[in-house]
């Protein structure tokens, strides 16, 4: 497994993420089971959110934590707090600091490595939430903090209020929703690969050490997995050539098609399946050819 440093951190985390979105309808067991294969696999980074499993997630692997102690200091924990059911995004301090302290004791844990502002608030208090931030910093009960889904503005305002960039932007990219990377391949063209629809995200995260965390990795635009999908026929034949070249399965492609992205990108990759997760731990190992990068890329577009 490789190893990148998380942002403007002093966390080493593997350039591949467990996302545990899924994990609610496990058994402990299946869980723990999962994630001693990630460590195992020399996966040390795990991704959660309150929001996952109406907190079921969190819950259950801190089910796994309590029978395992000593795997917490092996990991790399990072949650995401701002989503409220009815409510749409609320990024008060209260709900921040009440967030946090019930999601470590979910977790079983006394801190949380990275936490995540979920998704833009229209109504953030910028001021509000740098003052959050001083609290939890502080109190002990988190290192760093990052975004998830935000542009180039609003990672300025972060920077501007808080004083610091985020470590983190969590953001869809894949083969199939590639939008950010389309955008600088078809620049000043009529194309609709050319049209902005992330305000230079991608970009800006390069430019001032902000990693991004592609989520929805595998998925197409109706989020069903593009792989095996006939609706992909083009892509399924490349992905299929280049597994057999590799030695590989077509999922492990699909995630080394980020891994190959020079901004060191870090996929969350969210199954559920010891099996597959071993698979796709491979990803980083594999450096694809530029000619394979583009055909990948490129497989239902015209070259600029």
């Amino acid at each position: 497994m490789k190893y990148v440093k998380l942002g403007n951190s002093d966390l080493l985390v593997s350039k591949v993420c467990l996302g545990c979105m899924r994990i609610a309808s496990k058994t402990v067991e299946e869980v723990e089971e999962l994630v001693k294969k990630a460590l195992d696999l020399g996966v040390n980074f795990f991704d959660h959110a309150d929001i996952y499993g109406d907190t079921t997630c969190e819950s259950i692997f801190g089910e796994v934590l309590k029978k395992h102690p000593d795997w917490r200091e092996k990991m790399i924990i990072q949650t995401k707090i701002g989503i409220v059911k009815g409510v749409m995004y609320d990024f008060s301090k209260e709900r921040f600091v009440n967030g946090v302290d019930d999601a470590l004791k979910r977790l079983n844990i006394s801190y949380i490595d990275v936490l995540l502002i979920h998704r833009p608030d229209a109504l953030t208090d910028w001021k509000e939430v740098s003052d959050t931030f001083k609290i939890l910093k502080e109190s002990g009960k988190v290192r760093y903090f990052g975004v998830s889904n935000m542009n180039r503005g609003q990672m300025e305002l972060f920077y501007k209020f808080c004083g610091f960039h985020p470590v983190a932007n969590q953001l869809r990219l894949s083969i199939t929703h590639s939008t950010m990377i389309d955008q600088g391949l078809f620049v000043n063209r009529m194309d609709n690969e050319s049209i902005g629809r992330s305000d230079g995200a991608l970009e800006y995260c390069y430019l001032n050490g902000i990693t991004v965390e592609p989520w929805s990795v595998v998925m197409g635009p109706e989020r069903v997995t593009f792989i095996d999908d006939p609706k992909f026929p083009v892509l399924n034949e490349r992905l299929d050539k280049l597994a057999k070249k590799y030695k590989v399965t077509k999922n492990c492609i699909a995630i080394a098609f980020l891994t190959r992205h020079p901004q060191d990108l870090v996929p969350i990759v969210g199954t559920t399946s010891p099996i597959h997760l071993t698979e796709m731990a491979d990803a980083p190992d594999i450096i694809l050819e530029k000619t394979e990068w583009y055909s990948l890329l490129l497989h239902n577009k015209v070259l600029p």
